[in-house]
């Protein structure tokens, strides 16, 4: 085994786990997502560990990776998590954590990838830009766009909480 990577995947892979979880929207693609860009990432741990940051470079294959798996599978994601296995919160004092989660998966799938990128990684838009291969302006209009939605979705769900 390379050296490094072993404590790079204790190290890192249940943050890659949650990205993937956000971006497709199952828990057992996100599974398979993390998995297939820690497999990419080995085959070049060389040149990856000698990188600035191969923590980005590996959610960049990750990011990809979903791309492939949306484009090649023609469908967006039904169930964010398993009704039996739900991965655990990780915001439990946040009462909206549903609603979110519902909003954001029915978003687009890059839409949502810049999203989680941006404002749940915390990377800037210029990180994500490099990552996902797009212009900065196109982060901030997908960003910006989605966020619209995900207000109205938010109003939308909390209008029907009121009448119901």
């Amino acid at each position: 085994m390379e050296p490094g990577f072993a404590e790079f995947v204790a190290a890192r892979s249940a943050a890659l786990f949650r990205t993937a979880v956000l971006i497709a929207g199952d828990r057992h693609v996100a599974e398979d997502l993390v998995q297939s860009a820690l497999e990419r990432a080995y085959r070049h741990w060389g040149r990856v560990s000698g990188m600035d940051a191969p923590e980005a470079y590996v959610r960049r294959i990750l990011a990809n990776l979903a791309a492939d798996h949306f484009r090649t599978a023609g469908r967006r994601p039904v169930e964010l998590l398993d009704q039996d296995g739900a991965a655990p919160d990780v915001y439990p004092h946040v009462d909206e954590h549903v609603a979110v989660i519902s909003a954001l998966r029915e978003l687009p799938p890059r839409m949502r990838t810049v999203l989680v990128l941006r404002y749940f990684d915390d990377l800037t838009e210029t990180q994500v830009a490099e990552m996902l291969g797009i212009a900065v302006g196109t982060v901030k209009s997908q960003a910006a766009r989605g966020l619209a939605k995900l207000r109205e979705s938010m109003d939308r769900s909390e209008q029907e909480e009121r009448t119901a």
